[in-house]
């Protein structure tokens, strides 16, 4: 009897530790729906952020051209080395506006920045884009950053109220980030960007530091998988003249085509001033690193 109690006992012991580690490797097991849909939110997350650097670098290039037209010494023009060659087309002269300036990186040169530019960027000015009601109107022709081709029309408008606070509505209209296997992201945005520092200094443009708010709808194309999502600024992002990557703040993304409701939205974090390349994006609980362009 005492033996039969025995091996019942050990019987039970061994059904209950089987169970323990088919339920542990169950827990362990990756879901591939589930890394699907994290993946897919983690590209978005990507995509918003690399649209966000590379346009709003452009802003940075529209205002440093030279101060007849804007501030001057901001963007690539606050690191040039050789390049790009700016030509510059008063539309009805001799009225000094509106002018065309071109910028012709022409079969590529490599900025102090590390990136690689070819192609051309077309801006034109109604007014000098610091006076109020001031619009400058932005193309591409053929234009690359490293091996991404960038397409679209950017839109400037200086709405200012006080001169302490300049203020500028920017809008990206079917912004394009190509890829050279044919992959891309396809990008608008509508933001508002205030000057919160600097004002007072306007000779000094590298300690200007700007905020900016508003949202934005994309669609990327990974392969054979399309996604689309819109964003919204949650903290106003936060960007310093003297850095070419948005240093403070966070952006919600919201996917478009999922059923899954809040579980896989993201939330792009900047970071907390320090300039550098890296910002997260946080999804679902999880963490993951993010480079900026």
């Amino acid at each position: 009897m005492k033996r039969n109690l025995f091996q019942l006992t050990a019987l039970v012991a061994l059904a209950i530790t089987v169970s323990l580690f088919g339920c542990q490797k169950d827990q362990q097991t990756p879901d591939p729906a589930e890394e699907k849909e994290a993946l897919a939110s983690r590209t978005v997350g990507e995509s918003d952020a690399e649209a966000e650097i590379i346009y709003d670098g452009i802003f940075d290039d529209a205002m440093g051209v030279n101060e007849e037209v804007a501030m001057g010494g901001t963007g690539i023009f606050g690191r040039l080395t050789a390049c790009p060659t700016v030509t510059v087309t008063r539309i009805n002269p001799p009225a000094p506006f509106p002018v065309r300036v071109l910028l012709d990186f022409g079969a590529g040169c490599v900025g102090r920045d590390g990136k690689f530019r070819k192609g051309k960027i077309i801006h034109v000015y109604t007014n000098r884009l610091l006076d109020t009601g001031a619009v400058v109107e932005t193309s591409f022709e053929n234009y690359y950053q490293d091996s991404t081709k960038i397409e679209g029309a950017y839109r400037i408008k200086n709405t200012t109220e006080s001169p302490l606070r300049p203020r500028y509505q920017t809008n990206v209209v079917n912004g394009k980030l190509i890829r050279p296997n044919g992959n891309f992201t396809l990008w608008n945005g509508e933001k508002v960007r205030t000057q919160i520092e600097g004002a007072l200094t306007p000779m000094a443009p590298m300690d200007d530091v700007f905020s900016t708010t508003g949202a934005a709808r994309g669609q990327v194309r990974r392969d054979t998988t399309t996604i689309f999502w819109n964003s919204t600024i949650v903290e106003p992002l936060i960007k310093r003249m003297n850095c070419r990557w948005i240093v403070k703040g966070t952006v919600r993304t919201v996917r478009e085509n999922t059923t899954s409701g809040e579980r896989w939205q993201g939330v792009i974090n900047y970071g907390n001033g320090g300039c550098d390349n890296r910002a997260v994006v946080v999804i679902n609980g999880v963490t993951y690193n993010i480079t900026l362009p």
